[in-house]
Order: C-alpha cells, then sequence, then structure tokens
C-alpha cells in the first residue's frame, strides 16, 4: 500500500502548490464573476450575468479586445520571422555566435519595469535618445507615447526587444535538430540558399514554429506591465488592452465583480484560440524529420 502511495507523496507538494495558486484562484475568480464586490465590505450579493452584460455592452471592452487583437497580429509575426532568421545565423557555433546569443537572450530575463522604465525614456519626447538622434538630422520631435498612431508602435517595439531573445533561443534548439545529411544532400544537388532554407529549415522546424506561436500569441493577448508603465493605456485608449483594462475595472474601480467576469472572458478567448490554433495549424505541423 505505502509503495503505491509513495509517487502521489512525492508530487503531492506540487500539486497542492498548483492547487492554492491556480485552480482555486480560478475557482473564486469564476465565482466572483457572478457578484458585486468592492473590496470595502463584506458583502458580495449574487447578480447573475450582470457584470458580463455590462462588459459586453461597454465600448472600452470591444476598443481593448481590437488594439489587443491588432499587437497581437503585429507583434506575432514580427517576433517569430526576426528570431527565426536570426537563429538560422547564430546557429553556428564560434566564440562570437556564443557571445551574440548570451547578449541577445540578456532582454527576456531582464525585469520588464526595468525595461519599460527605460525605453520610457529613451522615447521621451522632450529628453528622449530618438528624438535627440532625430535632431543630429535636423528632424523635429516626435511624440512618440503621446500620439495614437505612434504609441502601439512603440510597445510593439519594446516588445519584440525583450522577448525575442527567448524565441531566438528555441529557436536555435529547433535548427539543431535537423539532420545536418539533409543540407549536405541539398549542397550536392546545388541548391540555392533560399530554396533550403524554404524547402527544409521551414518545414522541419514548424514544431517549433508553432510551439512559439501558441506562447507568443498568450503573451501577447497578457502584455499589461510595458502598456502600465509605459502608456498606462493612453492616448485616447489607443493602447489600452486588456489586462491594462482589467486592472482599472478591478484595482482602480474596485469593481472586482466586473473584473473577475473580464478574467473569465480572457480565458476564455485564450482557451478558444488555443483550440483554433490547433484545428488549423496543429494538423500541420509534423514532428518527424
Amino acid at each position: 500500500m505505502l509503495r503505491k502511495l509513495t509517487p502521489y507523496l512525492f508530487v503531492a507538494p506540487l500539486m497542492i502548490f498548483i492547487a492554492l495558486f491556480t485552480y482555486i484562484p480560478i475557482l473564486a475568480s469564476i465565482n466572483l464573476s457572478f457578484r458585486e464586490w468592492n473590496f470595502l465590505t463584506p458583502d458580495m450579493p449574487f447578480v447573475g450575468f450582470r457584470n458580463y452584460e455590462q462588459l459586453l455592452a461597454s465600448r472600452d471592452l470591444w476598443n481593448s479586445l481590437w488594439v489587443t487583437t491588432l499587437f497581437a497580429v503585429l507583434s506575432v509575426p514580427l517576433r517569430l520571422g526576426l528570431a527565426l532568421l536570426i537563429a538560422n545565423y547564430l546557429v553556428r557555433e564560434s566564440m562570437h555566435v556564443r557571445l551574440l546569443r548570451g547578449a541577445l537572450f540578456l532582454p527576456s530575463v531582464t525585469s520588464t519595469v526595468s525595461i519599460a522604465v527605460v525605453f520610457s525614456w529613451v522615447f521621451s519626447t522632450d529628453y528622449g535618445m530618438v528624438n535627440a538622434l532625430l535632431g543630429t538630422f535636423g528632424l523635429g520631435k516626435v511624440q512618440w507615447l503621446q500620439n495614437p498612431h505612434l504609441a502601439l508602435w512603440v510597445l510593439i517595439f519594446v516588445n519584440t526587444w525583450k522577448q525575442i531573445g527567448y524565441d531566438i533561443v528555441i529557436y536555435i534548439a529547433g535548427l539543431q535538430a535537423i539532420p545536418r545529411e539533409l543540407y549536405d544532400a541539398a549542397a550536392v544537388d546545388g541548391g540555392k540558399r533560399l530554396h533550403v532554407f524554404r524547402r527544409i529549415t521551414m518545414p522541419l522546424v514548424m514544431p517549433t514554429t508553432y510551439f512559439l506561436l501558441v506562447i507568443s500569441v498568450i503573451e501577447a493577448f497578457q502584455v499589461f506591465t510595458i502598456v502600465n508603465v509605459m502608456t498606462k493605456g493612453g492616448p485616447a485608449g489607443a493602447t489600452d488592452m486588456l489586462v491594462n483594462l482589467l486592472y482599472e475595472i478591478g484595482f482602480v474601480l474596485f469593481d472586482i465583480g466586473r473584473g473577475s467576469a473580464l478574467a473569465v472572458l480572457l480565458f476564455i478567448l485564450l482557451v478558444g484560440l488555443a483550440i483554433l490554433k490547433s484545428r488549423i495549424i496543429g494538423r500541420k505541423v509534423h514532428y518527424e524529420a
């Protein structure tokens, strides 16, 4: 009997930890989404689907959904495309390549708050490095974070700069798993570099691309820190993404019921996207060379 229980005893601490900090909070959020609560009173009256109805009728929700979707559609292909091209160069082994790998990976393990603060200064209108550089060419100051048409692009750049190092490392691992004999055979047949990349590298690295696509889309829909530090959702709601809206509703307005309802809707959206990607892209992924 003890022998049968031993494996469960080993994993019990981890399962308890996951239950306390993942599953129980999820269930609590679902419960709170059907209630009205403001953190200040012990009363939490049941209001049914009213929180969901108010959210779905709110223009702020649809604006945030549009901005978040636009951010994901623009940033994810940019990240993965650049990461694959850079990884294809860095897959070779040499001292300077190893140093470059480390330099590119460093931002992905650096505090997001620190990165957001630094880039807030870099893109500052009055004393930012970017405008100072433009000034040397006789160009005027640009309001990078105050212009609704530019602020989202700045966030895409900052997010890509931070996350691309992780994508590169994963792509390098995927590229190293491709049998070298395939490239040797292509070289013997006189295959050009672009043709080899399109016919051999891209198909065989598709499992890695699919993994990074899932991770990147989830991350894009959950981006918060750079938005909160650099723009706070402005200007005029141009960068007000879903998690930032959730923060404003729940922890600025203290409307925990609506905030929990938005968290549940975001969870359903991400699960739906994961299933959709699995149906559309997952079937085309082959895990054997």
